[in-house]
């Protein structure tokens, strides 16, 4: 399928810019924000929205609770993506995706601030903090009155990453894990798989702002982890040890450069034995999920 024809007819938009730098032009933060502009206003769901914080190794960890109308059956503690570096609970791919996961699978969702790799901050202190926040929401679930279904650990490309490397820590330290994890386009190896030919040729007609090259992953794995040699496994998860993990769902965009990170990770979980399903969002782009239409 071709570009999904919202973004196709906007996507000239963005030529011309290749990083954060370009931005620093009120031109072209002007564009990028047209581009970003979604078709209509969105209307925010019937749940309830609290903002707390809860303890963690490196003091407390902000989070914002969406509870649905109707008493929750399951929950799901979710982690936005942003190259580790960027990101927070009022992007969309936060609120918005929390706010409607919470309405439309009758969930209490929890969206993690976790600490970003800036300032000197580095693996695994993102991890860390989703950890704390993962056996505060299995305390806080057990000490609730009536059963409750499934609870599942989540997110969306670095965010998934580290719900990934938060999985297996939880398997390793042999503590309450997910009954299954929810995966958005993983940023999940390093070095990124190569796309196959036809994909990178479909690739190269999108601008350089849509694109994750290998300089830009190279990056945001050296500024996450602190280096780029001998990187811990549970690091960038996609290259560790996978068996004992739940049921995975995980979501593709069709033009991502990080797409081939997700198709990998689903093959090693089928080789693991893990029950894994994935659906490849058609004609959509890396970050998709900060457009819900």
């Amino acid at each position: 399928m071709p570009l999904d024809p919202f973004l196709a007819d906007k996507v000239h938009l963005l030529d011309g810019l290749d990083g954060p730098d370009a931005l620093s032009d009120p031109q072209a933060a002007a564009r990028l924000r047209e581009y970003l502009r979604d078709p209509g206003e969105w209307t925010a769901p019937d749940v309830s929205v609290e903002d707390r914080t809860v303890p963690g190794p490196h003091g407390q960890v902000p989070i914002r609770m969406y509870t649905p109308a109707t008493e929750p059956s399951r929950a799901l503690l979710w982690l936005h993506g942003g190259g580790f570096l960027g990101g927070g609970l009022d992007m969309p791919e936060a609120h918005q995706a929390s706010a409607e996961l919470s309405a439309r699978a009758d969930a209490l969702v929890v969206s993690v601030d976790y600490r970003l790799a800036v300032k000197g901050t580095h693996y695994p202190v993102p991890v860390d903090d989703a950890h704390a926040a993962w056996l505060w929401l299995s305390e806080t679930l057990r000490l609730r009155s009536g059963s409750f279904g499934p609870v599942a650990l989540g997110g969306a490309s670095a965010g998934a990453a580290i719900a990934l490397s938060t999985a297996i820590r939880l398997r390793d330290l042999d503590q309450l894990c997910p009954d299954a994890l929810l995966l958005a386009y993983p940023f999940a190896h390093f070095p990124n798989p190569a796309l196959d030919v036809d994909t990178e040729a479909e690739m190269e007609a999108l601008p350089a702002y849509l694109r994750c090259t290998p300089e830009a992953i190279e990056f945001l794995v050296s500024n996450y982890v602190g280096r780029l040699s001998d990187l811990p496994a549970s690091a960038m998860p996609g290259a560790a040890d996978l068996g004992g993990l739940p049921a995975t769902g995980i979501v593709l965009a069709q033009y991502d450069d990080l797409r081939p990170s997700g198709e990998l990770f689903e093959q090693r979980l089928e080789e693991a034995g893990v029950g894994v399903r994935s659906y490849l969002a058609a004609g959509m782009t890396h970050g998709h999920l900060r457009a819900l239409w």
